[in-house]
C-alpha cells in the first residue's frame, strides 16, 4: 500500500488555523518588562497635584473648572492626583436656593466626590513627587482655602495650602490658578502677576472686576485677559486664567482653562 503523499505547507498552515503573516507577527520580539518591544520604558507623563476646596461653585470647587482642568490634563498626558485639605467648610450652601444650611460638611469628604473617591489629604502631599499643582476655583476658594470672601485682601491662607504653594514656588515649579484662586498667589507672593480677567465690568461680562484692584493693593500686578485666554508669569512660574470669573459661554471657559493647563506643562 504506497504511503500517502505529506501535506503541503499550505494545507498545514490551515490545519493551524492561521496565516503566513500571523506566523510571521509570532517571530516578532516579545514586549519587554515595560511593555514595549526591546524593554524600551515608555514616554513619562508630568506628575501634577490638583487641589480641591470642595464640591459644588457656592461652597467648594467649581465643577466645571475641576472637571475641565482634569480633562486637559488627561490630554496632555499628565499623571494627576487629587488632594484638598482635611478641615471643615466654612459654610454650607443649598445650590438650589443659594442659600446657608445649617448643615457642616468637610473639605476633603465633598472633594472625593469630584475625584470618584482617589484623593488624599492635602497635609500629605509632597512637592518633590510632583512636577506642578493647579488650583480650580470656585467659592470655596475664597472660604475653604483662604479667608477672601470674608476678609478680602486681608485675608489668612489656610496653612497647608500656603506650604503647598511655597513648597512649589521655592522648587521653581509651575503653578496653575483659575477663576478666583489667583488671590491665593497674591496674597502668597507679593509682586507676582496674574489674571482675573478684566479689572472693569465690560459689557457686564466681569461682574467681579474690583478683584483685580485689591490685587494690585497687595503689591501685585492684575494683567487684563479675556476669558480664552491665560497669562504666564515666568518671573515665578505662575499661569492664571480668570474662568468663571467672566459670564462667558462654557466652551469659552474650558478652552481658557485648557491654555492654563498647557501652559502649566509647558514649564513643568
Amino acid at each position: 500500500m504506497e504511503a500517502a503523499p505529506a501535506p503541503s505547507a499550505q494545507a498545514q498552515q490551515q490545519q493551524r488555523g492561521c496565516c503566513p503573516a500571523r506566523d510571521r507577527r509570532l517571530e516578532q520580539p516579545l514586549p519587554g518588562p515595560e511593555g514595549r518591544a526591546g524593554g524600551r520604558p515608555p514616554a513619562m507623563g508630568k506628575r501634577v497635584a490638583l487641589v480641591l476646596a470642595g464640591c459644588g461653585v457656592f461652597d467648594g470647587s467649581e465643577i466645571h473648572e475641576a472637571s475641565a482642568a482634569l480633562v486637559h490634563l488627561s490630554r496632555g498626558g499628565a499623571e494627576v492626583k487629587i488632594f484638598a485639605p482635611d478641615i471643615e467648610q466654612r459654610d454650607v450652601v443649598n445650590h438650589l436656593k443659594g442659600s446657608p444650611t445649617e448643615e457642616n460638611r468637610n473639605v476633603l469628604v465633598e472633594s472625593a466626590r469630584l475625584a470618584r473617591g482617589d484623593i488624599q489629604d492635602l497635609a500629605e502631599l509632597k512637592a518633590s513627587e510632583f512636577d506642578a499643582v493647579i488650583f480650580p476655583g470656585g467659592f470655596g476658594v475664597a472660604k475653604n482655602l483662604c479667608s477672601w470672601a470674608v476678609d478680602g485682601k486681608n485675608c489668612t491662607v489656610n496653612e497647608h495650602v500656603n506650604s503647598t504653594l511655597q513648597a512649589f514656588h521655592s522648587a521653581k515649579k509651575p503653578i496653575g490658578l483659575c477663576c478666583i484662586s489667583p488671590v491665593l498667589a497674591a496674597k502668597v507672593f507679593p509682586g507676582c502677576e496674574v489674571t482675573v480677567g478684566q479689572d472693569k465690568n465690560i459689557d457686564g461680562r466681569f461682574p467681579d472686576a474690583e478683584t483685580a484692584s485689591a490685587i494690585a493693593e497687595l503689591g501685585c500686578k492684575h494683567i487684563c485677559k479675556n476669558v480664552n485666554e491665560s497669562h504666564v508669569d515666568n518671573a515665578n512660574k505662575i499661569v492664571t486664567t480668570c474662568a468663571f470669573m467672566c459670564k462667558a459661554p462654557l466652551h469659552e471657559i474650558f478652552d481658557g482653562i485648557g491654555t492654563m493647563v498647557q501652559e502649566v506643562l509647558k514649564l513643568a
